[in-house]
């Protein structure tokens, strides 16, 4: 039970609650509004770097969050696990020594092929023509270096260790490269095999010495969601590269933010089995670029510059790490992401947004998102990968609720990035 401090903090957040509502401009229709209400804080036992992925595996809520593979800046991991529950509750509750790790494909030696580098799991899809469930393709954020993936003159992959920017750990550290994966489980997550990059940037699109100050990526496509709408599975990523190819003496700041920020790519469910190159970004009336090629990002969710948006590779303002679910009492979209707001991946608020739009693959309806509301904000804070979950209620068990599918509440869970923490303080409600 809570505590008098507790309940008097709860009571006079419950006053100042604020309700948050808008226009979207595009077709005069409200969006959904929605409050903060204050709740016991739950702490996830569990290593957090990513977004949840989680799939109901019979009556199993499983979740799969941590890290897994090579890192030579940050060394190497085997931190990928996985928690049981009957409830989502039960699951972000379990202790620690209660998570289990499945068995991961090993990092394939630089310069062959296989999987290099280290792997986050970000979303399930659960292949919905296997009834038991167990079959489950894990979208995963993977991150490499010139020295995990040197570059390769025939193929055109891997990098150039020339003129490589700083990383997260200081001068002597470099910058990660982001790409992302597709893997197979057949058994509900207990083991899991390779099926390839389906997205990525490759050596020209990088930002090099001297213009990539901010200490974060050299370039890349990563921190995804994914939804599945038709046919298709829809990703949302952040694009950290340059929109062409850089060019230390005609790169153009200006011109690098115009390219970045959340994007959008779909590709084929049919296709999960073998991804390589499959997909196909947004380039600006249909999905008709390459899965290596310059696609164009989502407008409505750009910072403008005289708001403070700038190029990820010079510490712009801009929002990353987007977190998709369909909320079936809205009848619309919902996107949860963090914002940048200076060098090394610095911000303290998280924001939301909103796609009335089921149909994703119709017109340019998966480009049709709502300019972001704040909904957190923690000054002096690092907040990362928020998202929204389900909670033990009937609802929730009877229709399985996931990260990826929800009702009128969800509880919002965030990572407090110094003090390295998972949690949720809030239970977000919606009002059509």
């Amino acid at each position: 039970m809570m505590n008098h401090y507790n309940l008097l903090r709860a009571g006079l957040l419950l006053l100042s609650l604020i309700v948050f509502h808008c226009k979207q401009k595009s077709t005069g229709e409200e969006n959904p509004s929605f409050a903060l209400i204050p709740t016991e804080k739950f702490v996830f036992n569990s290593f957090v770097d990513c977004n949840m992925a989680e799939a109901w595996v019979g009556d199993t809520l499983r979740i799969f969050p941590g890290k897994y593979g090579e890192d030579p800046v940050w060394g190497n991991a085997n931190e990928l696990m996985y928690a049981d529950g009957l409830n989502a509750d039960e699951v972000f509750l379990t202790p620690h020594e209660k998570f289990k790790r499945p068995k991961m494909p090993p990092n394939a030696p630089a310069g062959t092929p296989g999987l290099h580098g280290a792997v986050w799991f970000e979303t399930m899809y659960q292949d919905t023509k296997d009834a038991t469930g167990k079959t489950l393709y894990g979208i995963y954020h993977n991150e490499n270096y010139p020295e995990t993936l040197p570059y390769d003159e025939p193929t055109g992959l891997g990098y150039k260790n020339k003129n490589w920017p700083q990383g997260l750990r200081g001068p002597e550290s470099a910058a990660a490269v982001c790409r992302i994966g597709v893997m197979k489980s057949t058994d509900g997550g207990k083991s899991w095999d390779n099926r390839g990059i389906f997205i990525e940037d490759l050596q020209p699109r990088m930002i090099l010495k001297p213009h990539n100050t901010s200490n974060t990526f050299a370039g890349g496509v990563g921190d995804p969601s994914a939804v599945a709408s038709g046919e298709y599975l829809y990703l949302f990523y952040g694009e950290y590269s340059y929109p062409g190819v850089y060019d230390s003496a005609t790169y153009n700041p200006d011109t690098e933010a115009s390219g970045q920020c959340i994007s959008v790519a779909r590709i084929k469910i049919s296709d999960l089995e073998n991804p390589e190159g499959k997909a196909k970004r947004w380039g600006g009336k249909s999905f008709d670029v390459p899965h290596d090629g310059t696609g164009a990002p989502i407008p409505s969710l750009q910072i403008p510059k005289i708001e403070g948006g700038g190029p990820a590779a010079q510490a712009g303002q801009y929002h990353w790490g987007p977190s998709v679910s369909w909320n079936y009492y809205l009848n619309c979209w919902v996107m949860m992401m963090g914002k940048v707001e200076e060098e090394s991946w610095r911000g303290s608020s998280i924001y939301i947004s909103f796609n009335m739009n089921e149909n994703l693959g119709e017109g340019s309806n998966a480009m049709a998102w709502s300019k972001p509301q704040v909904v957190l904000t923690k000054p002096g804070r690092v907040l990362w990968y928020p998202s929204l979950q389900p909670m033990n209620t009937e609802e929730d068990i009877t229709n399985k609720n996931t990260c990826l599918k929800l009702g009128k509440r969800a509880r919002l869970f965030v990572k407090d990035s110094e003090a390295n923490e998972y949690s949720s303080e809030f239970i977000i409600g919606f009002e059509r």
